[in-house]
């Protein structure tokens, strides 16, 4: 089992578009087992990009095999995801992240999505989500392209959501997993 430091949002790497990967092998094989021991360690995620690891490669993990309506659908391993189609109801959740661990906030979204990605055997996979699993791509997708859920709340909200924001940028908050700071520094409660 190999767990790797979730980066903290205000980190450069969050704000930075990950790059496509052109070849699936042993290294982004490992990359991705990673992810999920490092995703499971914390006992609450249900996504994970690979940029919150730190890493610059357009991978996205879920696991939402512990939500009740949504027990059947089994691990995913989304490389190279793209958004292709976004229905025009939306919807309301509460939202958190591993990289914001200080903040849950209602985030509207497109309640369903078409989506493309490769899976671990280069096979290119167009798939239709709702729901929840559809709000979970969202939220992971935007990690790849550099946006963080906060970013997507009301003006309003935004400015509630301010003091907590500053005390995560300060290194001011508790984990059970390891973090790296806005700085680079592993992060110790």
């Amino acid at each position: 089992m190999s767990v790797l430091p979730i980066y903290n949002c205000f980190h450069p790497v969050l704000k930075q578009k990950t790059k496509a990967i052109e070849n699936i092998d042993d290294n982004i094989n490992q990359l991705v087992r990673d992810m999920f021991d490092t995703m499971r360690n914390t006992e609450r995620g249900v996504g994970l990009a690979a940029n919150q690891v730190g890493k610059d490669n357009s991978i996205i993990i879920i696991d939402v095999s512990d939500v009740d309506e949504l027990d059947k659908i089994p691990p995913l391993v989304l490389i190279n995801p793209i958004i292709t189609a976004y229905s025009d109801e939306t919807g309301v959740y509460q939202e958190g992240c591993l990289s914001v661990p200080v903040l849950y906030e209602d985030v509207v979204r497109p309640d369903s999505i078409s989506i493309t990605y490769y899976d671990l055997n280069e096979k290119e996979i167009k798939m239709d989500a709702t729901g929840f699993l559809a709000r979970v791509m969202q939220h992971e997708v935007d990690h790849l392209n550099g946006i963080l859920f906060f970013e997507r709340l009301s003006s309003f909200r935004k400015t509630l959501a301010k003091n907590k924001l500053k005390k995560l940028q300060k290194g001011e908050y508790d984990v059970d997993y390891p973090m790296i700071d806005v700085d680079g520094k592993a992060h110790t409660n």
